[in-house]
């Protein structure tokens, strides 16, 4: 059957869907080990993939523990929220911005501490278990992809098989590493608002932002088909019509142009990778089998099951602007974000109970309805590969 990969994008508070999606497959899959030998996460993706790589050995027990712990997040878990903290963090900016470093600079270069969120990590992450996992061939790799500030390449650091040679193309690198909390939390650090983290001598930040090929690790680390659960709701022809053509009420906030960046970065390369999968499975099916099992062409199949959500993730954040902390609350404000009015920029930041529950239901049903779809893909058919919903493999390129 080969090595099945698992790939986890981004998307702040948004990636909760992902965690209702593996308490799903976890249940659909049954007792026992993942049925993922290779994890790849980036952004919130590595949090949870980091999580599941530490309790490979029980899928289920992983999962619940995953779903546990995005249960009792609020914001003050994530970031800090007192008055004093978001103060501090507004008044350095307000000296870098306005004095023009006749003062000094202070060097700030985000808007929120997210050092609740390393605390909370330290103690979910028991990393020598993940290390004993992929010792025991339990697991082929894991990746945790970031972006390095320095010379703007996307980073994948890989912890995995001796066989595994590390990669080099155009605009992403893979680097084979001791992987560590510093690695996660690099890759969560979303831009702006969180600070970018020092590893060795490099800053890097969030892994979505030049991850333009998020399956590609995947596929590197040896994955012979793949999982990936996007956060992005696929629009249907008569909605992005309606949107293209309604009005809004002539003023544009920063907080709606904050949200459409933040959607570029965090959602569109997903399934902008997936198209070229199935270019290159469209591809195949014309070149005949023995020119392939030949190896006189760069492409193997790569069978790929995107799980999404059935609804818009930014419009359930709406309403969440009146459960934020008071001084973000007043910051968010600021720039526009109140409500339907800055509703993508909020689903990234909104770590509430509400939300969170809402987006894990929304997940955990979305999967359970695919069902019959996930267990034809996990469970291989009578020439042991597997095939997409319409019974074609997908492909890809067997060094991306």
């Amino acid at each position: 059957m080969g090595h099945t990969g698992l790939v986890l994008t981004g998307g702040g508070a948004r990636a909760a869907y992902q965690v209702g999606a593996l308490r799903a497959l976890a249940e659909i899959a049954g007792p026992g080990p993942m049925p993922f030998g290779v994890l790849a996460g980036i952004s919130a993706g590595a949090i949870n993939g980091a999580v599941l790589g530490c309790g490979a050995g029980d899928f289920l027990a992983a999962a619940e523990r995953l779903q546990a712990t995005w249960a009792s997040l609020t914001p003050d878990r994530v970031f800090r929220t007192g008055a004093l903290a978001l103060a501090g963090v507004g008044g350095r900016w307000i000296r870098d911005l306005s004095a023009g470093g006749l003062v000094g600079k202070t060097g700030i270069n985000y808007l929120l501490d997210p050092a609740p969120l390393r605390a909370l990590l330290a103690g979910a992450l028991p990393m020598g278990r993940l290390r004993r996992n992929l010792r025991t061939g339990r697991l082929r790799a894991v990746a945790l992809s970031a972006t390095n500030y320095h010379t703007g390449a996307g980073v994948t650091f890989f912890e995995g098989a001796p066989d595994i040679e590390p990669w080099i193309r155009s605009t992403r690198v893979g680097v084979r590493a001791r992987l560590g909390l510093d690695h996660v939390m690099a890759s969560a650090a979303i831009p702006i608002f969180f600070p970018p983290v020092r590893i060795e001598r490099t800053f890097y930040g969030d892994g979505c932002v030049r991850m333009i090929c998020p399956l590609s690790p995947a596929i590197h680390l040896g994955a012979e088909r793949i999982v990936a659960i996007s956060v992005r709701h696929l629009r249907s022809a008569a909605e992005t019509a309606r949107d293209e053509v309604s009005s809004g009420d002539g003023t544009l906030p920063l907080s709606e142009i904050a949200g459409v960046l933040l959607n570029a970065v965090f959602l569109d390369s997903l399934d902008s990778d997936v198209e070229r999968l199935e270019r290159i499975n469209r591809t195949l099916a014309l070149i005949p089998h023995e020119r392939l099992g030949r190896g006189e062409l760069e492409l193997r199949e790569v069978p790929a099951l995107v799980l999404r959500p059935s609804l818009d993730l930014g419009k359930l954040a709406a309403d969440e602007y009146g459960r934020f902390p008071r001084m973000l609350r007043y910051l968010l404000k600021g720039i526009g974000a109140t409500g339907h009015a800055g509703e993508d920029l909020l689903s990234y930041l909104a770590f509430e109970p509400v939300y969170v529950h809402r987006v894990m239901d929304l997940g955990y049903a979305d999967t359970m309805a695919r069902r019959a779809e996930v267990e034809a893909f996990l469970a291989p058919d009578e020439r042991g590969d597997r095939r997409d919903r319409n019974g074609r493999a997908a492909g890809g390129l067997r060094a991306r």
